[in-house]
């Protein structure tokens, strides 16, 4: 699992420093965000990415892999909200930002990290497509949970859902990562 956990390390150091540049260009404009809102953002992500893995035309030249780290970033976004709630004004200096990002990152690999070990690293034989189905599936899960007022009878939260799509979005970063680097070792 050291593979796992350096290939993680790498993937989401690219969705930090995405975050970071955009938190420096834009400050936290994001934390005006209700929860349904970044739910909906991570949700028109998700739909492309099954779009692109669909569809032979694509007009837009993003490929799935910068899909996958606006969920990652969308979704700690999300796990942040929960914590702070929502505010009027942008309220978080960068410095805060990150630190938050960097909180809420180390649960939800601790998270992976303790189902890869229950569950022997499965997610390696999964298709992206299927982490991509799995992503909406939680959506429509959270969706659900924020139509009945975040209540829930016998199921997790919204905030293990939101865990649970980083993971599966590293998860499919991860492979679309090694197939790139497949093609240029046969090249």
């Amino acid at each position: 699992m050291a593979d796992t956990s350096n290939q993680y390390n790498d993937q989401i150091e690219k969705c930090r420093e995405l975050f970071i540049n955009k938190m420096h260009d834009y400050g936290s404009a994001w934390r005006i965000l209700r929860l349904p809102s970044l739910t909906d953002q991570i949700f028109i992500k998700a739909q492309r990415i099954r779009g692109l893995q669909k569809n032979a035309e694509q007009k837009i030249a993003e490929d799935e892999t910068s899909e996958f780290i606006g969920i990652v970033n969308y979704s700690v976004m999300a796990l942040i909200q929960i914590e702070k709630g929502v505010v009027e004004q942008p309220d978080l200096s960068l410095e805060v930002a990150t630190q938050l990002y960097d909180e809420h990152v180390a649960k939800t690999k601790q998270l992976m990290m303790d189902k890869n070990h229950d569950y022997g690293e499965a997610w390696r034989d999964m298709r992206v497509s299927s982490l991509t189905d799995l992503i909406l599936q939680k959506l429509l899960r959270v969706k659900q949970i924020e139509n009945n007022s975040g209540k829930t009878l016998v199921s997790e939260g919204i905030d293990a859902n939101y865990q649970d799509i980083i993971n599966y979005a590293v998860f499919a970063l991860i492979h679309l990562e090694e197939r790139k680097e497949d093609k240029k070792s046969i090249e």
